[in-house]
């Protein structure tokens, strides 16, 4: 280069060389010479190729010679190159053709801090650096491995998934700080480490072991002989983990729930595979604490019904989309009408026409039971009391209603029945109420004191599904109980003839509350029995 060009060249903090078409070196700066430790002056005049301290070589660097006479524009490449003073380098080589001298510029930049950055980066990917498992992105890596490599094998090799989730983590969080929950979740993981080769499968393969995030940990178990064999993984891990952990002088115990998924590798995918065992693992903590469940397609099917159903239950009762059927209730030995139940019905506009089981059980867990609770009053109040106007010379029938628990904690029964009454100017004599024995059994407070408040009203209280719990005569009688509905198990089997047959059995029935039967009354709409009703 020129003066100018020349002291700029010589004073730049990066290595630089001058190279002629031939490929040898003309001029070389001073950072050159000290970043390869050679003496002043010693570069110009030798091959670039023959700096096999950059790694350069006429075997390694063929397309160095096509920039050197402008065949090429540049050429980039890195280099781990042994540093004169010891250890190692990454170096950025860039060759830059010249038209103004014919040659090239050739620069060192030394990439070593961000190598080094970079390979951090992905040792953080594939570990997690609290607890030095396989983190999450390289785990669902090997995950999709395992099943490319096991879906080939005929189409016949599994693969089984379990993850792991600590119960009430969060309270530890809460209780202890942060810093204790970190040292649990290290505790954990480090039980898991030397748990792992013991779980071998019989192939000999240890399971990959990782952490999803937060107190989730992932166990990935190839070439499975079936469910059976991660179900007692699962049991075994529980087991292990339920043993109390020393944590910063503290004594922890702590018990996990687990989501255990095997299935076939060709038949499934690594997002696939993670949401069946995230759903068995939602199943396992529903159920309690230290479970697990194994995932079931049908039982998921089942769950994303419920789902629908719950959505669309409130603006149901709002629609008016919910019918009653009214069952007799009739005396054994005559036949002659005593009352009515009211049974819900929903015209589902999807579905189609849905008994109570399909629904309650939902209703139930959302809510929505207080609303649909009270329509059916109401209705059913309005129906009885239609009847009573319609044949004034004669006894009415008595129309049953099923109530929950839950609608006894949840709204005030008694105003609601107190309102509809007076609203429909139904007598109390002819309004009964169902609980079933199970939910009666055990309670206290409030229900029980709602129970001896419609009873004095006049509301008559009826237990159905009387024998199937553990309750006995002497615990009923602390109760407002005018009805027992015996269970179908006791009298299945007995020779009921005449207009009794196949009737509901009704017993225990006190005779003041039992009404005369309805001659000449409009024939309720009959129905087949069934299971319990809102």
């Amino acid at each position: 280069p020129d003066a100018p060009h020349r002291a700029a060249f010589d004073a730049a903090p990066l290595p630089m060389a001058l190279v002629d078409e031939a490929g040898t070196i003309t001029a070389a700066n001073p950072a050159l010479h000290d970043y390869l430790a050679l003496p002043a002056a010693s570069l110009p005049g030798r091959p670039l190729t023959h700096l096999t301290a950059l790694g350069l070589t006429p075997h390694t660097a063929p397309g160095l010679p096509e920039v050197f006479t402008g065949r090429r524009h540049h050429l980039v490449c890195t280099r781990r190159i042994a540093s004169p003073r010891g250890g190692e380098t990454w170096a950025e080589l860039r060759l830059e053709h010249l038209a103004s001298v014919r040659g090239a510029l050739l620069t060192v930049r030394d990439t070593s801090l961000g190598h080094d950055l970079r390979a951090r980066l992905r040792t953080a990917e594939r570990e997690d650096p609290l607890t030095r498992l396989a983190g999450r992105a390289h785990f669902l890596d090997r995950l999709a491995d395992t099943l490319e490599e096991h879906g080939l094998r005929g189409g016949r090799g599994r693969v089984g998934l379990c993850v792991l989730g600590l119960d009430g983590f969060r309270h530890v969080n809460t209780a202890h700080g942060h810093l204790v929950g970190d040292h649990l979740l290290r505790a954990v993981a480090a039980r898991l480490a030397r748990l792992a080769p013991l779980l071998a499968s019989a192939h000999g393969e240890a399971p990959v072991l990782a952490r999803l995030g937060g107190d989730e940990f992932a166990l990935l178990v190839g070439e499975t002989t079936g469910p059976g064999q991660l179900t007692e993984l699962a049991a075994t891990v529980l087991r292990e983990l339920r043993e109390p952990y020393d944590i910063a002088g503290r004594r922890l115990a702590v018990s996990a729930s687990a989501g255990v998924a095997e299935l076939r590798a060709r038949e499934t995918s690594p997002a696939e595979l993670l949401r069946a065992v995230t759903t068995a693992l939602g199943w396992a903590k529903a159920e309690g604490r230290g479970r697990w469940a194994l995932f079931d397609s049908a039982r998921r099917e089942d769950g994303a019904h419920q789902d629908l159903l719950a959505t669309a239950l409130r603006p149901a009762v709002r629609d008016g989309e919910f019918e009653l059927e009214y069952q007799p209730l009739v005396a054994l030995a005559d036949g002659t009408l005593h009352g009515v139940e009211a049974l819900v019905r929903w015209r589902h506009p999807r579905f189609g026409r849905l008994a109570p089981n399909r629904f309650i059980d939902v209703a139930e867990r959302d809510g929505s039971i207080v609303e649909l609770g009270r329509w059916v009053l109401r209705t059913a109040c309005a129906q009885a009391r239609s009847w009573q106007l319609a044949r004034p010379g004669a006894r009415p029938p008595y129309v049953s209603v099923n109530v929950t628990v839950r609608q006894l904690w949840d709204s005030d029964v008694v105003a609601d029945v107190a309102d509809v009454l007076a609203e429909t100017r139904l007598p109390p004599s002819l309004l009964q109420l169902e609980l079933t024995e199970s939910e009666v059994v055990g309670q206290t407070g409030r229900p029980l004191r709602a129970l001896q408040e419609l009873s004095d009203m006049g509301v008559r209280i009826a237990i159905d599904d009387f024998g199937t719990g553990y309750s006995n005569l002497s615990y009923l009688s602390r109760l407002p109980v005018s009805v027992l509905k015996l269970d179908g198990s006791f009298v299945r089997g007995f020779p009921f003839t005449g207009a009794a047959q196949g009737a509901k059995a009704q017993g225990a029935e006190t005779p003041e509350a039992e009404p005369p039967a309805a001659t000449g009354a409009p024939a309720p709409r009959a129905a087949t029995p069934a299971p319990r009703a809102a």
